[in-house]
């Protein structure tokens, strides 16, 4: 007989198996989890009209006719994965049909396996409601300072070194700004991005977290209220360096890809209303050449500074950092961490 479980009570080895479709995937899951979806995201679109359009019964027979021709290769690798961990966890969207009838199959030919309740919907709601608890558990750290200055080349050496780090912008999968996403691909959904979150903080070793003042939203994601303002009124530094440095950093992380410069260009594009058609002109030629430094610079000085030390003069700073080399800041803010 097949178990269903809530999602807080797995424990022991297991696998998760999305069986979810791969649009579904993609969107959010569960962390950790793989998948074997049981329809692929037409199929889905297909039977999904029809259970709407026409009739419940046709769209179960649709169902029933793309799943018999995939059972096979299903159970061929959810076998290995039991072979691999011993047991087989699935979900689907809401611990309905999906997961029912694999699991209840694979389960009477002896799999080991069990059901997540509600699907991805359970986990869903468990992580809202954990979410504000774990917020509460930690006091958060907050390095400030200009764009290019290190504060996320800093936030890894910290991670590095053992400390708790909330990386927003990793999460998000986006730098917080209009060209936040050069190099980076799809932004993450909101739910996956508080997904992520959810995990960080409760793999915390200490109260004290770490992370990089942030814009209320960062790219498609937006930080819940109950963190922004506790943020907010967390501990603050800020982290300094000079133009030339900030350049190199800049020109570094956003020329990774091979198509940066159209994504520049892009992005220039969108900044047309703050910056002037004029200067979208001129940047976007100076790119087209990879003389990045003259389109950095400016930038930074006559757009996105004054922009930011409007916001950031409102905090009280514990400690100010002039960073010339990330591992050396590091050290510094380490050092002083101990005093506090």
């Amino acid at each position: 007989m097949l178990k269903t479980i809530e999602y807080a009570e797995l424990e022991g080895e297991y696998i998760l198996v999305d069986v979810r479709s791969p649009g579904e995937f993609e969107e959010a899951t569960i962390k950790g989890a793989i998948n074997i979806p049981l329809f692929d995201d037409e199929e889905r679109k297909i039977i999904g009209t029809v259970y709407t359009r026409e009739s419940v019964e046709k769209a179960k027979r649709i169902g029933l006719e793309v799943a018999s021709k995939k059972l096979l290769y299903i159970y061929d690798k959810v076998k290995e994965l039991e072979k691999q961990y011993g047991k087989v966890v699935l979900f689907c969207a809401r611990g309905g049909m999906r997961s029912g009838v694999i699991g209840m199959l694979l389960s009477s030919l002896g799999v080991n396996t069990e059901r997540i309740s509600e699907g991805y919907k359970g986990y869903r709601k468990f992580v809202v409601e954990a979410l504000p608890k774990l917020n509460d558990k930690v006091q958060y750290i907050v390095l400030h300072g200009n764009t290019g200055v290190g504060k996320t080349e800093i936030l890894k050496q910290l991670e590095c070194e053992g400390f708790d780090v909330l990386d927003l912008e990793g999460f998000a999968n986006h730098r917080g700004s209009l060209l936040g996403t050069v190099g980076l691909g799809k932004s993450a959904s909101q739910k996956e991005f508080e997904s992520k979150i959810y995990h960080m903080l409760k793999g915390c070793k200490s109260s004290y977290v770490f992370i990089e003042a942030e814009s209320k939203r960062i790219g498609n994601s937006i930080i819940p209220d109950f963190i922004y303002e506790k943020m907010k009124n967390g501990i603050h530094i800020f982290v300094d360096a000079d133009i030339d440095f900030r350049t190199e950093l800049i020109i570094k992380e956003y020329t990774k890809g091979g198509n940066c410069n159209d994504e520049i260009i892009a992005c220039l594009q969108r900044l047309g209303k703050y910056i002037g058609e004029n200067n979208v002109d001129k940047y976007s030629q100076l790119v087209l050449k990879s003389e990045y430094r003259i389109v950095v610079s400016e930038l930074m000085i006559k757009h996105y500074d004054p922009m930011y030390m409007h916001a950031s003069n409102k905090y009280e700073y514990k400690l100010k950092v002039q960073v010339a080399d990330i591992k050396i800041a590091t050290e510094e803010i380490i050092n002083w961490v101990k005093t506090i």
